[in-house]
């Protein structure tokens, strides 16, 4: 902190009227070396000006949710605790695990988010928490590789398909323009490519965030998984069991995609620096749009918040918690101190701020912007959630290895997922 901003802070504390007394809070929170000293220096900065004092209480990303858990069973947590999205189902699956954030509209200035962002982190109509950065899956292109194929970056999935085909014929059988065939978390990146195509064509997320019902017919899945198994006979994607073969290498450590044999992946739009520092010299990583289905009726973007910021019912203080809540946001030199140390800020003013400070790099915001740009409906947390990602997984991975046909392994999926839902529904 410099010395300008030591002195301010300290004039601030001294003159500030705030609509908590003085309150002793606790904070617990994930993360590396960086944020944790960001996060402390906030804590610092904004104690000082409101008059509250907040204790730190950091760790790795290992245990993390463990220790959270045994916290919330004891009624132990700390007053405010930055939580990962997809744990709402686990921590508030009625909206009542946190403190209702809409309560405290006083206090925190909800406008610098907007309503489909609060909705993400909104359960039965409780606001648990407060998204810090929203994150999405992206597009991005060998754009070296395409421009070497004489293609244009693909639009649609049509466009993708016959990029398959002409990769093979110009580059080789080992060019492949898209990664999507991961097997890794139950078969996500296939998932992923399928309820893309899927919400785009039904205009439906594939869990009703409200309902928890499963929006896809057997039809409409049956559909989603041709596609998938028409990307792999056209080339467009390595075949699952290849991949598997191939010891499932993560993609910033797969040499084909750092020499540009392939040339495409869906990925989160913080992943730019991760996944474009591994290629070769020459090649160039773009950011692009979500290509899309005839006839689609949205972008079909995975869009979420990548953790939340949420109060404790239990805290005694949450009136003050709330206004640290709001400082480390919102407050101009709160957002000075914690940057992007945890994603690109949800809040327009946070945003905002760094963007005129140039405080993040041009390349990320662009897929950034994508992601923000993109249309799609809200969607569930449990779409994450271990049992579902198992329940459509194993007969993805069955239907992948052609074991069974598309309209058994849509059978299969139904089943499964319904039959999770229904426990978790009652």
């Amino acid at each position: 902190m410099t010395m300008k901003r030591t002195i301010l802070a300290g004039l601030m504390a001294a003159t500030s009227l705030t609509a908590a007394n003085a309150a002793d809070l606790r904070m617990s929170w994930w993360g590396g070396d960086s944020r944790h000293l960001a996060t402390q220096e906030a804590l610092k900065y904004c104690g000082d000006k409101l008059g509250h004092t907040v204790s730190p209480e950091f760790t790795g990303w290992t245990g993390h949710q463990e220790k959270i858990t045994t916290q919330l069973a004891g009624g132990t947590e700390a007053d405010i605790m930055q939580i990962n999205w997809p744990w709402l189902p686990l921590f508030t699956p009625t909206g009542e695990g946190f403190a209702d954030l809409n309560d405290f509209s006083d206090i925190i200035d909800l406008s610098q988010w907007t309503d489909a962002e609060l909705a993400t982190s909104t359960v039965n109509g409780h606001l648990q928490g407060l998204p810090l950065s929203i994150t999405g899956r992206v597009p991005f292109f060998n754009q070296t590789t395409f421009e070497k194929a004489g293609l244009d970056l693909p639009k649609t999935w049509d466009d993708m398909d016959k990029a398959g085909i002409t990769f093979k014929e110009k580059l080789g059988e080992d060019y492949f323009p898209y990664e999507a065939s991961s097997p890794t978390q139950s078969g996500l990146d296939i998932r992923l490519l399928i309820t893309a195509y899927l919400t785009q064509k039904t205009g439906k997320t594939m869990i009703e965030p409200d309902t928890l019902e499963f929006n896809y017919s057997k039809e409409e899945l049956v559909d989603g998984l041709n596609l998938y198994k028409k990307f792999v006979e056209d080339g467009v994607v390595i075949p699952w069991p290849k991949v598997a073969a191939g010891g499932n290498l993560v993609l910033n450590e797969n040499p084909e995609w750092a020499n540009g044999h392939i040339a495409g992946t869906y990925a989160w739009d913080s992943t730019y620096f991760k996944i474009g520092d591994v290629l070769e010299e020459g090649q160039v990583l773009t950011a692009s749009t979500i290509p899309l289905a005839e006839g689609a009726t949205n972008d079909g973007v995975y869009r979420k918040p990548s953790m939340l910021f949420s109060i404790s019912k239990n805290s005694d203080n949450q009136d003050a918690a709330a206004e640290v809540v709001n400082c480390l946001l919102n407050d101009e030199g709160a957002i000075d101190i914690l940057g992007t140390t945890r994603g690109i800020p949800a809040s327009k003013k946070a945003l905002e701020q760094l963007e005129a400070g140039d405080q993040i790099a041009p390349e990320q915001m662009k897929a950034h912007q994508i992601i923000l740009a993109a249309t799609g409906p809200t969607i569930s947390p449990y779409f994450e959630h271990p049992q579902i990602s198992q329940a459509i997984g194993d007969p993805l991975e069955e239907f992948a290895y052609d074991q069974i046909d598309a309209e058994t392994a849509a059978d299969d999926i139904l089943y499964n997922v319904e039959d999770v839902l229904d426990r978790i529904r009652n």
